[in-house]
């Protein structure tokens, strides 16, 4: 060993990816302790570090060249000591000139004045905050005005987040391009207008409203006249997702809809207020789209869906569209709520199907589709493109329809969740063609280990009944 050249010994510890192994090898012999030191780009602590504000500094002074930090406290109890606190993340930001990249998780004694000291961080592109629930606008707005080349704002679950200027201060610098808010109560859909002319540089866009205060949300007319009047380009977006939000015309998110002609992947996850031709009009200009995900919700409290559901409601129309127009589309992924009420969407098996067999689809998600029975299981094999089939509480398959999929021509990967028509019979022809290289079933009462034994190289088996009661 002691004759390899540096740079092999480098390309070996980059494969190493385990952090306890990677520390073993650098306590080997001094050579690799002092090539570690120097290669070592990223590091993750949290509750073992004792004294947090020390052992870390420590680190930091061991590993000069860190340039991406993640310290997470999830899991943490008083008796595990203290967490780090504000005078840890100022020595960080001092000692760490290389420092690009920092996550703090679960990080509840950090407040604004140690995250301002991030400010002198000039190379700080991406910034992910979960659950800090000292953190404030104020702190945001010191570390964006601070740091002039942030690509990348994760905020998730911070609840005290309200003074939005720091919204206007990123618009204007123009470099974000990976925005991700969930679950911030004091951000509302309507207060991403602020970025403008930010818009044009994002590529990829998460907005998550906290379920519980969605119907709580009255809309500010004056950010709704905002939207309207403001052309919002967003060319060079990529990646689209909506949980919880509301779609309604000319309000909020659904005013960059039809702006977005380069998306490649869309997720619309109980999104009050889709309707047709919302998606038509997706489909109609995104020719590069590859994945889309539509989990439909079945809530009737909102006094909109009251008035006049048909309005809203999703059809085989949104299919068809997509499958005429979104010719590269690879993963397509349909569910409904678990609500009290059923859902008022009708997506059928003839709008599936008009997607497998007009659309390279690779992967197929099904959640609560009951519209997807047998004969569709038995339409699959026309299939020249399927490889992954996940089937969750689609209760109108048996095992007539399970038996179809040995003649899959394509497929490589099963998953079955809680399935009731499904038995060990259905799996015996997939044990005789042993071609799937992974089979998962999960709470399918009525099949059994040994039945679904070789019926895949990789077989993952859990029953667990408690969901039936």
């Amino acid at each position: 060993m002691d004759n390899l050249p540096d740079q092999l010994i480098l390309e070996i510890f980059s494969r190493i990816k385990n952090t306890v192994d990677r520390n073993s090898v650098s306590l080997a012999c001094k050579r690799f302790h002092n090539l570690d030191k120097e290669q070592r780009r990223y590091l993750r602590v949290g509750c073992g570090l004792n004294p947090a504000d020390e052992a870390l500094t420590s680190l930091c002074y061991r590993f000069p060249n860190l340039n991406k930090v993640e310290v997470t406290y999830s899991g943490w109890m008083s008796k595990l000591g203290k967490q780090l606190e504000d005078r840890g993340l100022s020595m960080l930001s001092n000692i760490c000139p290389f420092l690009t990249d920092l996550t703090l998780s679960y990080c509840t004694f950090i407040t604004n004045a140690g995250l301002s000291s991030l400010a002198s961080c000039p190379k700080l592109s991406s910034l992910k905050l979960n659950f800090t629930p000292r953190i404030t606008g104020s702190g945001i707005f010191s570390i964006v005005s601070g740091c002039k080349n942030l690509e990348k704002i994760h905020l998730i679950r911070c609840l005290n987040i309200s003074n939005l200027e720091w919204l206007e201060c990123l618009g204007r610098q123009e470099t974000l391009q990976d925005l991700c808010i969930k679950n911030c109560r004091g951000i509302g859909e309507g207060a991403l207008v602020k970025l403008r002319p930010t818009w044009r540089n994002i590529k990829h866009l998460q907005f998550e409203v906290d379920s519980n205060y969605r119907y709580m949300k009255l809309y500010d007319r004056l950010a709704v006249d905002r939207w309207q009047k403001q052309l919002v380009p967003c060319e060079n977006m990529v990646e689209l997702t909506l949980t919880n939000c509301m779609i309604s015309p000319g309000r909020g998110l659904a005013c960059i809809l039809d702006k977005c002609r380069n998306l490649e992947k869309v997720y619309f996850d109980m999104c009050i207020g889709a309707r047709d031709c919302d998606i038509i009009g997706l489909a109609q200009n995104l020719k590069n789209l590859r994945a889309i995900s539509i989990r439909v919700p079945s809530d009737f409290s909102l006094p909109l869906l009251m008035e006049n559901p048909l309005l809203l409601r999703l059809t085989d129309n949104s299919l068809k569209s997509l499958a005429q127009n979104c010719t590269q589309l690879e993963s397509v992924s349909l569910s409904f709520s678990d609500g009290e009420f059923p859902s008022i969407s009708s997506f059928s098996l003839d709008g599936i199907l008009s997607l497998i067999n007009r659309c390279p689809v690779k992967s197929l998600f099904l959640d609560r589709v009951y519209s997807f029975d047998n004969l569709g299981m038995e339409a699959l094999c026309g299939s020249d493109h399927l490889e992954t089939l996940e089937l969750i509480r689609c209760q109108e398959i048996s095992d007539e329809g399970l038996k179809f999929v040995a003649h899959y021509p394509w497929l490589r990967v099963l998953r079955l969740t809680k399935c009731l028509g499904v038995t060990d019979d259905g799996f015996k022809a997939l044990i005789s063609s042993c071609k799937l290289e992974q089979l998962v079933v999960n709470d399918c009462p009525q099949v059994s280990l040994s039945g679904v034994q070789g019926a895949a190289k990789s077989v993952s088996y859990k029953l667990d009944l408690s969901w039936m009661y």
